[in-house]
């Protein structure tokens, strides 16, 4: 999934987990973004994530990853792309 990002805002983005979960929880989550995008916040629920994005170069397609470790003690990664452009 590409999602377009006006590089003046600072928007959120989420991972919902829930089909993933299967009644499991989210313990933590972390986001690592490539070099260029700036992670403002980020925060978690027992089911879903969110991570606050400021920053970009115009023209540029930054990926982005939300990792979670369950309470059940599993790991999984989710990733989509955020593209720059003036809005």
């Amino acid at each position: 999934m590409i999602f377009v990002k006006d590089p003046n805002a600072v928007l959120d983005y989420y991972v919902d987990w829930t089909r993933w979960l299967n009644g499991d929880a989210i313990a933590t989550s972390v986001w690592a973004v490539t070099a260029g995008l700036t992670v403002a916040n980020d925060t978690h629920t027992t089911t879903a994530a969110t991570v606050w994005l400021s920053g970009g170069v115009v023209g540029e397609t930054y990926r982005v990853t939300n990792r979670i470790t369950t309470a059940g003690g599993r790991t999984e990664d989710r990733s989509f792309d955020v593209k720059i452009a003036e809005r």
